[in-house]
């Protein structure tokens, strides 16, 4: 049974990311109607009409345009790479409009550190994580890479692009995809180019709203095994999954002028979404015995992602711009739902599906069957004698048994061999059949010695193609990746200093606020303190109005907020008369 979880990491976290406001936005005028409140953890998205309240809303992280590919990455991913490689499942996805910067904050410039974005720095964090670990650790790594494109999953990886692969299940490990390709890797270098790969076979198109738009949604998937000798002296072996997700954008036709083979991508994807959105507000509801995974092949591989046994993180992409207004305000509300999923995560050890334990016991049997290979033996046996057809006695050395042979023994058998070889040709007083007896006993072996290097040859392959996959505690392999590691403990160091003042800075202005507050109690007579405490009730009605906005969608919540509001003023009004 795996470990309990953090109760605090069960429910899904969600983050938001507002992009700046691009070329398109700034040539036509458009006002940015969106204030970023990093400290607050809010998002506060203006009306578009008079007199209308301004909507806010509150999330575990919330970034601005300046903010950094490094921060987002330490700040919301490292958590999750922590526990995938503790053993748990984890997934990050990033959901939006089209054109608001998901694939950017999911893969970001591959060329420069800085820019680097959640999928490549995860890749350097990982082998970084497995170069501190100890030398008793065994680790195994395996990617794959697919794409939902119209409702079809077509593996990036494969040759063959044509071929739509299906959606399985078995009891024992959950929801897979069929015939997918996996490749073990021991570098992050080796995610990179598998990635590159992948990429080329990715489907992407231009629309008015996105030059470069991902017209799939794409998962690349890393499987982490891991195996730690216990003290009862015996492997324990866990598997972590880590699940990275760039959906393709939520799309307008009207904005994106799509027609077409494009309107028929665009047609799939907000299926797909809606689905999401379905999904999400049925975890959510607290009254549907029903969640409709499989209703899209995107909601049923995120099944265990939502609402299962994953640690998961949304990061919902929006524009700053009057101009998307309406699809600013439907991801906020999105991504307001998601954080209500609780996920079941825990520790997954000993699967069924693993493969590191399989791949020891088949090293295990390669090294067993190699010490096994024996050769032709050799002649520095006993002597034996026998009378040849002339009647005369002849004593030749009696082989030995097969024994398993290392390659310094094979190559003294074969410089014995080639002596003798030599002694016979040389020898002239040796009848021609006895000879020609010899001869020939001489070439079986050397042509038994042949076999005995192939197959130890090709035993020897073959295990060192199984240890090689494997990689080992504590072995430095970053390569080129280690400047990007380094740069992502700098960032995250620098980050914990930044977070430890931004606290100290914050319970500095609650306290100043709440000494303020008592400055504003003491009122010069009641007309004053009437004044005051209506000012108050304005107040709090204003947030009650935008919170009321916002969960229209779970009723159950309005009459609990209804009954506090209709409380609050009752006090208020008691206070002032």
């Amino acid at each position: 049974m795996g470990a309990a979880a953090d109760p605090d990491d069960q429910h899904v976290k969600v983050a938001v990311r507002c992009r700046p406001l691009n070329e398109e936005e700034a040539a036509m005028n458009a006002a940015e109607i969106v204030t970023v409140s990093p400290d607050q953890g809010t998002i506060v998205l203006k009306s578009k009409k008079r007199g209308d309240p301004e909507k806010r809303f509150t999330f575990d992280n919330v970034f601005g345009p300046d903010s950094k590919q490094l921060d987002i990455y330490n700040i919301c991913a490292r958590k999750i790479v922590d526990s995938v490689l503790e053993g748990y499942n984890g997934t990050i996805f990033a959901y939006g409009q089209t054109g608001t910067g998901k694939t950017f904050t999911m893969e970001g410039v591959r060329s420069i550190p800085e820019k680097k974005g959640i999928i490549p720095n995860s890749f350097a964090h990982i082998f970084g994580e497995i170069s501190k670990a100890g030398g008793d650790v065994k680790f195994l790594v395996r990617v794959s890479y697919l794409e939902i494109y119209n409702e079809d999953i077509c593996d990036l990886l494969s040759k063959d692009m044509k071929k739509k692969l299906e959606v399985k299940e078995r009891p024992d490990v959950g929801v897979y995809v069929k015939d997918l390709h996996q490749f073990s890797v021991k570098s992050a270098e080796d995610m990179d180019k598998i990635m590159t790969v992948g990429n080329k076979n990715r489907s992407v198109g231009s629309t008015k709203m996105n030059s470069h738009s991902s017209r799939s949604h794409a998962i690349f998937t890393i499987t982490i095994e891991r195996c730690d000798q216990g003290l009862d002296g015996k492997g324990h072996l866990r598997m972590g999954k880590l699940h990275l997700v760039d959906l393709a954008g939520s799309e307008r036709q009207a904005k994106t002028g799509a027609t077409g083979k494009r309107l028929k991508e665009a047609t799939k994807i907000n299926l797909s979404l809606s689905t999401l959105g379905n999904v999400i507000s049925a975890l959510v509801d607290g009254k549907s015995s029903h969640v409709p995974y499989r209703d899209s092949k995107l909601t049923r591989l995120l099944q265990d992602s939502l609402g299962g046994n994953s640690r998961t993180v949304m990061l919902a992409n929006i524009s700053p711009a009057s101009y998307n207004a309406d699809e600013t305000h439907a991801t906020l509300r999105y991504a307001n739902r998601a954080k209500n999923i609780k996920n079941k995560a825990h520790i997954n050890e000993d699967p069924k599906d693993a493969m590191l334990r399989e791949f020891q016991k088949e090293i295990e049997a390669l090294k067993a069957q190699l010490d096994s290979v024996g050769g032709p033996g050799d002649m520095s046996g006993s002597e034996e004698e026998y009378i040849d057809e002339n009647g005369k006695p002849v004593k030749v050395k009696k082989r030995n048994k097969k024994k398993s042979l290392d390659d310094a023994e094979i190559a003294a058998i074969k410089e014995q061999l080639d002596k003798e070889k030599k002694e016979l040709l040389e020898t002239t007083n040796m009848e021609a059949a006895e000879k020609d007896k010899i001869s020939k006993e001489l070439a079986a072996r050397e042509k038994e010695l042949q076999k005995t290097q192939q197959e130890k040859k090709k035993l020897a392959e073959k295990l060192s193609m199984l240890e090689g996959k494997l990689i080992v505690g504590g072995v430095d392999l970053l390569e080129k990746a280690k400047e990007q590691q380094l740069l992502l403990d700098q960032s995250f160091k620098e980050l914990e200093a930044t977070t430890k003042k931004q606290e100290k800075i914050r319970e500095e202005i609650e306290e100043k606020e709440q000494e303020k507050l008592m400055v504003e109690e003491k009122y010069g007579n009641l007309q004053e303190e009437a004044a005051g405490k209506t000012k108050k009730l304005q107040k709090i009605n204003q947030m009650y109005k935008s919170a009321k906005a916002e969960v229209f969608q779970f009723p159950y919540i309005v009459t609990k907020i209804q009954s506090i509001s209709h409380t609050s003023s009752m006090i208020m009004y008691c206070e002032i008369y």
